[in-house]
């Protein structure tokens, strides 16, 4: 509605932007540091200047990020450039409630200038005063996007501002899309769910516990429900005998009878005790197992530690790989670690300048599908280039130069040397879910056609494979042929430490596993080893168990993203375009810079550490070969 977008060269409260229409009150801008975008990245550290200086100029700002690793840092980033004592403070889903609670009485009291905040602060709460809202990395989709703008100016007549902060190239790319999608109103498409069968073992079992039920009543009231109305008779009649028995391989153990049927034809609740138990451990949001983080004390005249004042929450494997007095990163201080003590992790203050950063799983948004198909349309139109910033249009071109542009529904596919390395890196634009999936299920072909693959890593954006031989002869057609979905998936997720991760969400949601008892809770190593126990027992005696079914269809939906995927290896069938290169591309620099740099899960983490420690690429020379 508001016509073509103008050049780069506006500015917003003296900040250089990538603007809209200049006659229309700024909504969206987006924010280009010191006139330059850096090549790679994804905290935002270069913007950080600017971001204060924004923070000064306004009135209350929320700073938001994708993670809680990202709000620990960005505040500790904030903080240390604070010379005029701005009163900022620091909020996410970890942190103790008490703590919350007092920075949401800070903001509604007006105390405050800014806050760092999560998706803890984009739903639910109406906070006239809010001035600003800045967006530090790509918001991931337009949906949320708009989400956390509204969070700004709930005043009549009075237009949401917004900064876009892009950490890299590709997120500007992202972020100026997401501008795009919110000009046109054009959201993120909400895909229709189907009903989970764990959460309906739940819910039979909840109805069991107020009252007895017949089968044909129960199914009726189920599929009444939008998720549920395609449900067959004979599934639900599996999920009742899992909830009454356990299934086929768990009948003969006593605890996993949780309803029995009477002599009416009704099924009731066992008895009153697994009632009570059932009720202690209803919810549908499995976590990361957690622990309490608590300030360390000692007993007057004991040697033995305590546990005080709570400071928040954090995963419990976060603290299984600390030694007592190693230093990290929490609610804005600097920590030493203790000890753990029950569900405690036990800390004292600490002044370490190089702290260790704690790191959450399960945080990071995926790219939306809408956004990423806006994305590659803006790569490949050439005249949507002239709203980009001269350097972003500069590599661009560099692009198309030294190698190709990728096409809107085709696959650009390059393969390049280095040293005794040889590498290939694909563009898919999917999300780094979708990547990661398919950068395995890739490295296993690659395996078997004795390439010798020796890792991987992904972005959002890209992902980049190395070998021990030359990739650059291979038939590709074949090698992303769409039914590495078929077997090369089931033998991988067969072999995957995240199936024993979703059974175990599986089994707590469905009620086949208890962490609460009365008067007693497990931990999370209880909870996993109990887990861990059944999935064998039923991988060996029954494979088909419904768990393991769930389990399967889980994981391919959240963990892999596998329908994407299968989106994707069809778009591109027979649309593969090859480039091979003498040397790295502009567009590969951002994903080769996080060799090395990137956590790596699984059996094989060492050898994977230590081969990609060698392959460490510097930036700037990366970049200076690469332009040069």
């Amino acid at each position: 509605s508001h016509g073509p977008l103008p050049p780069v060269g506006g500015e917003w409260d003296g900040v250089r932007v990538v603007t809209g229409d200049p006659g229309a009150p700024p909504v969206v801008e987006v924010l280009v540091s010191q006139g330059r975008v850096p090549w790679a990245g994804h905290t935002g550290q270069h913007a950080m200047p600017e971001v204060y200086e924004a923070i000064v100029r306004a009135g209350l700002t929320l700073v938001f990020v994708n993670t809680r690793w990202q709000a620990e840092f960005v505040f500790q980033q904030l903080w240390a450039i604070n010379d005029r004592d701005l009163a900022i403070a620091l909020h996410h889903g970890s942190l103790a409630a008490e703590q919350r609670r007092k920075v949401e009485a800070a903001m509604a009291r007006g105390d405050l200038r800014a806050v760092v905040c999560t998706s803890t602060l984009d739903l639910g709460i109406d906070w006239g005063d809010v001035d600003l809202v800045i967006q530090l990395a790509a918001p991931k989709g337009a949906s949320r996007l708009v989400q956390r703008i509204g969070r700004a100016n709930h005043r009549l007549d009075e237009p949401s501002r917004a900064l876009l902060v892009p950490a890299s190239r590709f997120e500007l790319l992202e972020c100026q899309a997401a501008r795009e999608a919110v000009e046109a109103n054009a959201f993120d498409r909400d895909p229709g769910q189907v009903g989970a069968l764990d959460a309906l073992a739940q819910h039979i079992m909840g109805c069991a516990c107020s009252e007895p039920f017949t089968l044909e009543a129960l199914y009726a009231e189920i599929t009444t429900a939008a998720p549920y109305r395609d449900l067959a008779y004979a599934a639900f009649e599996e999920v009742v005998d899992l909830v009454a028995t356990g299934g086929y391989a768990l009948r003969t153990y006593d605890r996993f009878a949780r309803i029995v049927r009477d002599r009416e034809g009704n099924w009731r609740v066992r008895d009153a005790k697994t009632a009570q138990r059932h009720r202690m451990n209803v919810g549908a949001i499995v976590t990361a197992a957690t622990l309490n983080v608590r300030v360390a004390s000692r007993r007057a005249g004991g040697k033995a530690l305590m546990g005080g004042r709570k400071v928040g929450e954090a995963e419990e494997h976060y603290f299984e790989q600390m030694s007592p007095g190693d230093t990290f990163v929490f609610a804005g201080q600097v920590w030493a670690f203790q000890g753990i003590v029950g569900l405690d992790a036990l800390v004292s203050p600490a002044q370490d300048k190089e702290p260790k950063i704690p790191s959450w799983g399960g945080a990071k948004f995926p790219l939306s599908t809408s956004l990423a198909d806006r994305v590659r349309e803006m790569i490949e139109d050439r005249d949507h280039w002239r709203v980009l910033p001269p350097d972003v249009q500069e590599w661009l071109e560099a692009q198309e130069q030294r190698s190709r542009i990728p096409g809107r529904e085709a696959l650009l596919v390059e393969t390049f040397d280095r040293g005794s390395r040889h590498f290939l890196v694909a563009y898919p634009f999917e999300g780094r879910i979708a990547h990661q999936t398919l950068a395995m299920l890739l490295t296993r072909r690659l395996d078997r056609a004795g390439v010798g693959p020796l890792g991987f890593v992904v972005t959002d954006y890209a992902l980049a494979i190395w070998s021990v031989r030359s990739m650059a002869d291979l038939d590709l057609d074949a090698l992303f042929e769409p039914d590495m979905l078929g077997d090369d998936l089931e033998s991988w997720l067969d072999e995957s430490f995240m199936m024993k991760r979703t059974f175990k969400a599986c089994a707590l949601i469905s009620g086949l596993i208890e962490r609460r008892q009365p008067g007693a809770e497990k931990t999370g190593r209880q909870v996993t080893f109990s887990t861990d126990l059944i999935y064998d027992v039923l991988r060996r005696h029954q494979p088909d168990h419904l768990l393991l079914r769930i389990a399967r269809a889980d994981a391919a939906a959240g963990l892999l993203d596998v329908a994407r995927l299968g989106q994707l290896l069809t778009r591109i069938r027979g649309r593969i375009d090859h480039a091979a290169l003498e040397q790295p591309s502009p567009f590969s620099v951002p994903v080769l810079v996080q060799i090395g740099r990137e956590r790596v899960d699984g059996g094989g983490a060492a050898e994977m550490i230590l081969e990609a420690s060698g392959l460490m690429f510097d930036e700037e020379a990366l970049v200076a070969e690469v332009m040069g």
